[in-house]
């Protein structure tokens, strides 16, 4: 595998020197190693899962297409288009505070901060109330005192 070395493309480009498209790659190998869930796996085995994932997705993106009615763009449209146009309608709405694999996922997040903000707010209540011994939830700090003047101090 060839891997190009666009520091020296660069700086050749700004040169203002022609050179091969491969002039500035270094060829680099590497070993594919099977996913550990299937390293106890025979090689043929392996591959017959890989094919089978494959021949699913494959199948699964010809019955999305047929659904929709569309054709696929293929190599020479892929090609022609420009990677940096922008979308004539982008997407408006906000992202997420956090992403989740599924609605289900998000919500429970949502259940566990409230929670942990309950938690928070109870504690620091206490806290504030002179209660030292409050426990807040792990991960949190406790709110800072007040600042003590040197006047609002009377010695014994």
């Amino acid at each position: 595998m060839a891997n190009d070395n666009r520091t020296k493309e660069y700086a050749a480009r700004n040169r203002g020197e022609d050179f091969d498209q491969l002039k500035y790659a270094t060829e680099q190998t590497f070993e594919l190693t099977p996913l550990p869930c299937w390293a106890h796996l025979s090689p043929d085995a392996y591959w017959e899962r890989v094919a089978a994932l494959v021949t699913e997705i494959e199948s699964e993106a010809a019955a999305t297409l047929a659904k929709s009615g569309r054709e696929p763009l293929g190599v020479a449209a892929i090609l022609r288009q420009d990677p940096h146009t922008r979308p004539s309608r982008p997407k408006k709405s906000p992202a997420p505070l956090y992403h989740a694999a599924t609605k289900a996922v998000r919500k429970a997040f949502w259940q566990a901060y409230a929670t942990f903000v309950s938690a928070f707010r109870d504690a620091a209540d206490r806290w504030r109330e002179g209660d030292r011994k409050a426990r807040f939830p792990i991960g949190s700090f406790p709110p800072g005192l007040p600042f003590v003047t040197a006047e609002a101090y009377s010695p014994p």
